[in-house]
């Protein structure tokens, strides 16, 4: 539905607070009354919006992480070098969407905390399994818990994200990674 991808992409660059349902309608060429056919309220189209952006970013991860014609490591390196490029592409203005509404947390209604809590703790779940697989390559040592380094994957990897769409550059997202691997690895 455009409306929904209109709003992500306001969203990503913009925090939910800050922006009006008048400025998506008018984005996404909607009338206002079309909106509430959809939507009984600005809240539900929140829920609605972190729903559709964790559907895309679920299949996105699957893509890059359950590759079989690349090494585990490496199917995480593509994911990085991807989002990496997905930001260079609108100059560092766009982030993540459950990374900015995780940050606004304070002023949004209480039930974005737990969807958007299950959203981080899905992209966990992912990237465990592409840890794991790493394991069983012998790219990182057997005795990694990879559900806890896919946790603090996602932990630094969201603040490299938003450093990086606050200084406008991809500095962060290189030094997060780059420290990530030599972690994970250098602990062999």
């Amino acid at each position: 539905m455009r409306l929904l991808r209109t709003g992500v992409a306001i969203l990503t660059e913009k925090g939910f607070s800050a922006v009006g349902i008048e400025e998506i309608l008018e984005s996404a060429g909607i009338p206002k009354g079309s909106f509430y056919h959809y939507f009984g309220s600005k809240d539900a189209f929140g829920l609605e919006l972190i729903d559709a952006y964790a559907d895309y970013f679920a299949r996105k991860l699957d893509r890059w992480f359950d590759n079989p014609g690349r090494a585990p490591l490496d199917r995480l390196r593509d994911f990085i070098a991807d989002a990496r490029a997905g930001m260079a592409r609108y100059r560092y203005r766009r982030g993540c969407l459950v990374g900015n509404l995780g940050q606004e947390m304070g002023v949004l209604p209480e039930q974005f905390r737990k969807r958007l809590a299950a959203v981080f703790r899905d992209w966990e779940a992912r990237t465990s399994r592409c840890l794991r697989s790493a394991q069983e390559a012998g790219e990182i040592p057997k005795s990694s818990d990879c559900e806890r380094l896919a946790q603090f994957f996602w932990t630094g990897w969201e603040g490299a994200v938003l450093r990086a769409k606050l200084e406008r550059r991809p500095d962060a997202l290189d030094v997060f990674a780059e420290g990530f691997f030599a972690m994970i690895q250098g602990e062999k």
